[in-house]
C-alpha cells in the first residue's frame, strides 16, 4: 500500500506543484496571475485524479481485484497527503524564491474593495487586517497548515468518493490478459 500511495502520491504532487510554482515566479514582482485560485483549484482536481488511479490500481494490481472501503479509503487518503505536501513544498519554494506574497496579496484585496467601491476608511481597515493576517502567516507554523488545508480536504472528498465508487468489484473491472 504504501508503494502505492507514495507512487501515485508524488505524481498527483507534481502535478499541482511545479505549475504553481513556476506561475507564481513567472509573474510580474508583487503580482497574483488573473485566475490563480481558479486554476490552482483545477490543478487539483487534476492531481486528485491520481486518488482514483491509486486506488484503482491496488484493487486490480495488488489485491486482486477486490477492495473493501476502508482500505481504498487509507490509500486514497494517503495519496491525497502525499499530493498536498508537494502542495506545500511548492508553495514553500515560490516563497523562498522571491515571491512577495505579502504585497501581492495586500495589493488584490485593496484592488478588489476599491473595484466595487470601497470608501477609504474601508481600505484602510483592510489594510489593517491583511497586515495582521500577514504577521500571522509568516510564521511556518501557522502558514505549514493553512497552505496544506488549502488542498487536502478535496482530497478527502475525493477519497471518499472513489472508495466509495472502486470497493465495488464491478465498477470498471480489472481487465483479463489477452484473449
Amino acid at each position: 500500500m504504501v508503494r502505492t500511495v507514495l507512487i501515485y502520491g508524488v505524481i498527483g504532487g507534481i502535478i499541482v506543484a511545479v505549475p504553481m510554482a513556476l506561475t507564481m515566479n513567472s509573474t510580474a514582482a508583487g503580482t497574483i496571475p488573473e485566475n490563480a485560485a481558479l486554476y490552482g483549484y483545477l490543478s487539483m482536481l487534476l492531481a486528485f485524479t491520481m486518488v482514483f488511479v491509486g486506488i484503482k490500481h491496488y484493487r486490480d494490481k495488488v489485491l486482486g481485484g477486490v477492495i473493501r472501503f476502508l482500505p481504498a479509503l487509507a490509500v486514497g487518503l494517503g495519496i491525497s497527503a502525499v499530493a498536498s505536501l508537494f502542495w506545500v513544498v511548492g508553495w514553500e519554494a515560490t516563497l523562498a524564491s522571491g515571491f512577495d506574497f505579502g504585497s501581492a496579496y495586500t495589493d488584490s484585496v485593496v484592488a478588489a474593495a476599491q473595484a466595487r467601491g470601497a470608501g477609504p476608511a474601508e481600505v484602510e481597515s483592510l489594510r489593517a487586517e491583511t497586515a495582521e493576517f500577514l504577521t500571522m502567516y509568516a510564521n511556518p507554523l501557522f502558514r505549514l497548515p493553512i497552505t496544506f488545508v488549502e488542498m487536502f480536504p478535496l482530497g478527502v472528498l475525493i477519497s471518499l468518493l472513489s472508495a466509495a465508487l472502486l470497493r465495488n468489484s464491478r465498477f470498471l473491472p480489472a481487465r483479463g490478459g489477452p484473449g
